[in-house]
């Protein structure tokens, strides 16, 4: 496969890194995808060393799967959508990166999320994944809420949902809370038999570690446990709330992205529910064509 090196149509690399892993994307001109690569985490707010090799590794497995090498980075314009890069040191410290590709453009995950969901147009978009955030952009108006990362922040995203149930079960095992179908499903899910057992796989880890509980802690809600039950509908409150205020500039569209958009949309607010549009296109699309009209504009 070669390389289509003219000035107006060069290959863009779509990157999208958050709590949970980093997924880039190859695309041409006319977007089709030639390759993609998945790697770990890549939020700078909790490293920009892991940041940066899972953007280099997933970039490297996107040119395998596209049959190039690794040295041909260097002929793709990067678009990079990051969770974490709305805190400005960090924004300043990816940009200052001896990047391996042509030319690098940076942006936040909720950006090029809201531009790939509404394929270029105006529109609202939650992140309900690992971290919650929203971001609408109508004309020339933009509101960016939440995401301010865990464990500060991110009420309703998935490592909150851990975490509300680690502290259920803790609080529950040591006499202090009522007893929950949560204590079960926590000490069975690390496979131990105390609350120190429970401490230690999570004192000190990442919001990717508490995150892993969050389906679980779902699942004990729709079985009506009341501990669980509290926990999502708090959670699913924030998030309901959070639309609403997106909705105060008018979006035209409204989409939901992220692991926990469908499980959680049973426990949303019905007019939040009825206003939910498909994602027309992913997020390394988003930061595609976040790329590529940077690098238009450049030129």
């Amino acid at each position: 496969m070669g390389f289509n090196q003219t000035k107006e149509a060069p290959l863009i690399i779509g990157i999208d890194g958050g709590g949970s892993k980093c997924r880039a994307t190859i695309y041409a001109s006319d977007d089709s995808v030639l390759g993609t690569g998945v790697a770990g985490r890549a939020n700078p707010l909790f490293g920009l060393s892991q940041t940066l090799e899972s953007i280099q590794h997933s970039t490297e497995l996107a040119l395998a799967d596209a049959g190039l090498k690794v040295s041909d980075s260097k002929k793709l314009v990067a678009g990079l959508g990051l969770a974490g890069v709305n805190v400005p040191h960090l924004y300043q410290e990816l940009i200052k990166w001896q990047h391996p590709f042509a030319e690098m453009f940076v942006t936040t995950d909720l950006h090029t999320a809201c531009i790939g969901a509404h394929h270029g147009g105006d529109g609202a978009v939650i992140i309900t994944g690992t971290g919650s955030c929203g971001y609408a952009h109508v004309g020339d108006n933009s509101l960016s809420l939440g995401g301010h990362g865990f464990p500060l922040g991110d009420k309703g995203s998935g490592a909150w949902f851990g975490l509300k149930a680690a502290e259920a079960a803790l609080l529950h095992l040591d006499g202090f809370g009522p007893k929950t179908a949560l204590t079960e499903m926590v000490l069975n899910h690390f496979q131990v038999s105390n609350t120190l057992g429970i401490v230690e796989h999570l004192a000190g880890k990442s919001s990717s570690c508490y995150a892993t509980l969050a389906r679980e802690v779902l699942l004990c809600a729709r079985e009506q446990d009341t501990v669980a039950k509290e926990i999502v509908m708090q959670g699913a409150g924030y998030i309901s709330e959070l639309a609403r205020k997106l909705f105060s500039i008018n979006p035209p569209r409204f989409s939901m992205i992220g692991g926990l958009a469908e499980p959680l949309a049973p426990w949303l607010d019905k007019e939040v529910v009825e206003r939910i549009s498909p994602v027309i296109a992913p997020p390394e699309l988003g930061a595609c064509y976040f790329a590529r009209q940077r690098y238009t504009v450049s030129d």
